[in-house]
């Protein structure tokens, strides 16, 4: 599962649909990651991408695995700018975590029901139990 899937996945308990804790997932520090050197940068994909992710999501779940090193705000790049130095190097960045980092074992749970998702190969399993469904 790509680090980047983190940004869109939530509680699927019923009773979370209301509370603000079911995203995002909580992420176990003990998850295993896989860097994939293979996949190429393509910076207007990347600065597309950051448009659309919530970025203290991104921030939580970065955390939770250990990268305590994210900035606070969200880098500021616009599509079809000329990109000075920092920003192909912020792009970089953010290519590596977002795309080339998979969460390959471990588990996730929610933050307001505690409900644990695990990720086996790569896979989320977000089915829940018939009585969560």
């Amino acid at each position: 599962m790509k680090l980047l899937t983190s940004n869109f996945l939530k509680c699927s308990v019923k009773a979370c649909d209301n509370s603000n804790e079911n995203f995002p997932l909580r992420y176990d520090a003990n998850c295993q990651l896989q860097q994939d050197e293979s996949i190429d940068c393509n910076p207007e994909f990347l600065i597309n991408i950051l448009e659309r992710v919530d970025w203290n999501a991104l921030v939580q779940v970065a955390s939770d695995l250990g990268n305590k090193s994210l900035p606070p705000q969200k880098p500021e790049l616009s599509p079809g700018d000329d990109l000075t130095d920092d920003d192909l190097a912020i792009i970089r960045d953010m290519h590596s975590l977002l795309i080339q980092t998979s969460i390959v074992e471990g588990q996730m749970s929610c933050r307001n029901c505690g409900h644990v998702y695990y990720i086996k190969n790569g896979i989320p399993n977000l089915l829940l139990p018939p009585h969560l469904a």
